[in-house]
């Protein structure tokens, strides 16, 4: 199977999905309503798409796309709203964050569906423990080499998604000392980590060719990167985000995605390169084990600083494109919780030092996902 045609979009449009949970309201661990909660949805007209995800405690939501921050989150409320309606009719609730506090993986059942039997019977225990939650953000590019350039760019900013995302320091009922704890989840699988150092697209399809050749690959799907190209939508995937605790939060990374992207488009302020990727490793094992307090290493300079500090500086850099597209308040938010060195991660640990009871949290969580603090 050749790789896909990178097909026309309009560069720097966005789309987000979030990976939610789904609870039950008595102790709010997680329940298999997933199919309950499509066939309600179905009632509503809405933008974008709800799908069934890995197991069955969890479903996948996604915008249309959007020209902005401030559109994505006007869907996401649209579709928030309808979720929220739907679950209670059946008595449960939906929650954000990147892993649910106490779940037991061996207890979650695989969803009914070709793929991820499929991806069961290859994957066996890691699929259950796939029962994680992450935001992904797709970013329309002018064309294919475009995209790939867009990639590695995005790829130096990693550690800031991650940090600014970071809402997965429990797993079965122990605080792992991560931020971001999810994460250490994909990486057990392979082809997961960085995309290959291809700048041109013919570059990328010989490297897709071999890859098909040795029959570990049949397409896309297959690679679990950081960064994905999705040639049949013509963007590029931002995957490593856990899900926000709010859609506010959600349509705010989006936007910095956005603004990230103008900029390099208008001012093309560096070229990728292999050596890039020599601290990458680093950085990313930084801001999942401690988010805003990580330390970040320039890969252009080899110089450290606190991720927060960098993550302050570079939204000041690009001030001017996230006004032009209307993402000024989006940073603002994101830039003011990197100043008090807050994101999801930090929330639920104080919750938990105040309740004593990682259901009660939980509680707590769903009702922040409804707009309720």
């Amino acid at each position: 199977m050749g790789l896909e045609t990178f097909n026309h979009s309009e560069p720097l449009t966005l789309g987000v999905e979030l990976e939610l949970q789904l609870v039950n309201t008595h102790d709010y661990d997680l329940a298999p309503y997933a199919e309950d909660m499509l066939r309600l949805m179905e009632k509503h007209p809405l933008p974008g798409s709800v799908v069934p995800e890995m197991t069955s405690g969890m479903i996948e939501v996604s915008t249309g796309i959007c020209h902005s921050s401030s559109e994505v989150l006007g869907q996401l409320t649209q579709i928030r709203d309808a979720l929220v309606k739907c679950a209670d009719k059946l008595n449960i609730a939906v929650v954000g964050g990147g892993t649910h506090p106490f779940q037991q993986w061996h207890e979650r059942r695989i969803y009914d569906k070709p793929r991820f039997r499929e991806l069961s019977d290859l994957y066996g225990y890691l699929s259950k423990q796939f029962t994680i939650f992450g935001q992904h953000v797709h970013i329309g590019c002018p064309d294919a080499d475009s995209a790939l350039l867009m990639l590695h760019r995005m790829s130096r900013f990693i550690p800031h998604f991650i940090a600014l995302s970071a809402s997965s320091p429990y797993i079965q009922g122990q605080d792992t000392a991560f931020d971001s704890a999810r994460l250490n989840s994909v990486f057990a699988f392979p082809l997961s980590g960085r995309a290959p150092m291809a700048l041109t697209w013919r570059d990328f399809e010989v490297y897709f060719d071999k890859m098909t050749h040795t029959g570990v690959v049949r397409s896309m799907k297959d690679f679990y990167w950081d960064i994905r190209p999705k040639p049949e939508f013509g963007t590029i995937e931002i995957r490593v985000f856990d899900t926000p605790l709010t859609i506010e939060r959600a349509a705010a990374l989006s936007g910095f995605v956005q603004s990230l992207g103008a900029w390099f488009l208008a001012d093309q302020p560096f070229m990728p390169q292999e050596d890039d990727y020599l601290v990458y490793t680093y950085n990313r094992f930084q801001a999942c084990r401690f988010g805003m307090d990580a330390v970040y290493v320039d890969p252009a300079t080899g110089g450290h600083m606190p991720l927060r500090e960098h993550i302050m500086r570079t939204i000041d850099q690009i001030a001017g494109h996230a006004a032009a597209h209307g993402a000024s308040g989006a940073l603002h938010l994101l830039r003011s919780e990197a100043a008090a060195g807050q994101n999801d991660a930090r929330w639920f640990r104080e919750r938990q030092r105040e309740e004593q009871l990682l259901a009660e949290v939980t509680r707590q969580a769903a009702q922040r996902f409804r707009g309720r603090d």
